[in-house]
């Protein structure tokens, strides 16, 4: 009956999905903890098990005090549970085939991971869980530490001075830094989600392009910070959440200002959260000016090198190869082809900039020490972040065309989650665009 409610909801959620923005039914809050629920349940029967097999860690411990949770720990617990309660320690032990999910605490953590602290015999926690790892007699005991990724370096100073000062001297020597699980676990995206996935990109693509309309702007009346918060109004007012303040501006080949006016190209970032996922889109409109029925050529051939750039980038995706490669690669062919490119492209998925393959900062065009030798794994998806630099005699002056999309590598190769921008949206908007 669960697993079946479980479909209901998500099918829901795909039919709403499609529906416009402004009429648009995001799920009943129940509806969502049952998507998360199964989701977490994939998670832990199918994706953790090969995980520690291939990272070599037989145990996996996380601890975390209520408010201050590790960043992994907290995409652990199930939708009921808003944080950490108390003292919270999650105990993963791999023998053979099997998997326990185990917590030292008071009760059950959701319906996966059962409470195993007896407390009479062990009114302290942390000889409750001395006397579990000696039970098990674990090779590698992983703990969430990390230099370079901070969602893997989540085990506070406290609770790890207090843990290793309670640990026997004979197993400290197993104690290692469960970096490489922490971030495989973060960045690989399963089957279910990927479900789900595009609709959460559908609904931003779909309210960007309704901002970007002329429902919403008035040349010379609708400014930037006008359009920023109608954009957080309108996430608010569909039941979603952001994990960043929208930004909008502006180029033109005028006086800049943060008025709107005919002639302007629109720039906007903008992300959702929502099912524990996170959206990250960047995308371009232009305001006709009296007499237009389209953007001016220059801009559009302008635009169609950014295009050019991801198609560069993503061209360069391979298994294996790091993202200081990726980036040394890609901006390589780039300048031989005559663009002038920036590339900072992060994982996205439980957190906006996620842990994984760093592609680029763009204060880092030379490449990412550590987060940038991180390896790409199949099944991880990415915001494709970038700017091209394109020099207008018509404005006199340099713009940027800045993109940035939600994209899916697996073993097929890459692809957009739900498309791409491929032209720039025009305000007002011609009917070939409505719906676009």
């Amino acid at each position: 009956m669960k697993k079946l409610s479980s479909i209901v909801a998500l099918l829901v959620l795909i039919i709403t999905a499609s529906i416009e923005p402004a009429r648009a039914q995001v799920l009943p809050l129940r509806e969502q903890a049952a998507v998360i629920n199964n989701s977490l349940k994939e998670r832990f029967d199918k994706l953790l098990p090969a995980l520690m097999d291939s990272t070599g860690i037989d145990m996996w411990v996380l601890i975390s005090r209520e408010y201050n949770e590790d960043p992994i720990l907290k995409t652990m617990l199930p939708a009921e549970w808003l944080s950490a309660r108390r003292r919270t320690i999650l105990v993963f032990y791999r023998k053979g085939t099997e998997l326990e999910k185990l917590a030292i605490a008071r009760y059950n953590v959701g319906s996966q991971i059962k409470a195993s602290w007896n407390m009479e015999k062990f009114p302290d926690q942390w000889d409750a869980l001395v006397n579990l790892i000696q039970s098990r007699a674990p090779q590698k005991i992983g703990i969430n530490t990390c230099e370079h990724q901070a969602h893997a370096d989540g085990l506070d100073h406290t609770e790890y001075t207090q843990f290793m000062a309670k640990l026997p001297a004979a197993l400290k020597s197993r104690v290692v830094s469960a970096e490489d699980l922490g971030i495989r676990w973060l960045e690989t995206r399963t089957d279910f989600e990927m479900n789900y996935y595009p609709q959460l990109i559908n609904i931003s693509h779909k309210i960007i392009a309704e901002g970007f309309s002329e429902k919403v702007i008035t040349p010379g009346i609708t400014t930037t910070d006008d359009l920023v918060w109608w954009y957080r109004n309108k996430i608010r007012s569909l039941g979603l959440d952001t994990w960043f303040q929208p930004s909008v501006d502006i180029q033109r080949k005028g006086a800049e200002s943060n008025l709107i006016l005919p002639g302007d190209l629109l720039h906007v970032d903008f992300g959702i959260s929502y099912l524990r996922l996170q959206t990250d889109i960047q995308e371009h409109a232009y305001v006709l000016q009296p007499g237009e029925k389209e953007a001016p050529a220059f801009l559009v051939k302008a635009f169609a090198q950014g295009n050019r750039l991801q198609d560069i980038l993503t061209g360069n995706f391979a298994y294996g190869r790091t993202g200081n490669q990726i980036l040394k690669a890609s901006l390589e062919q780039a300048k031989k082809e005559g663009l002038t490119p920036s590339i900072y492209t992060h994982p996205i998925g439980f957190h906006g900039h996620a842990a994984g393959t760093t592609i680029g900062m763009w204060d880092m065009q030379g490449g990412v020490p550590g987060a940038g030798d991180y390896p790409m794994h199949y099944n991880t998806a990415y915001s494709i972040e970038l700017n091209c630099t394109v020099q207008l005699p018509e404005w006199n002056k340099n713009i940027r065309i800045m993109l940035e999309q939600d994209g899916f590598f697996n073993e097929k190769g890459f692809r957009y989650i739900d498309g791409r921008q491929k032209e720039i949206y025009l305000i007002p908007r011609p009917a070939t665009q409505i719906g676009n």
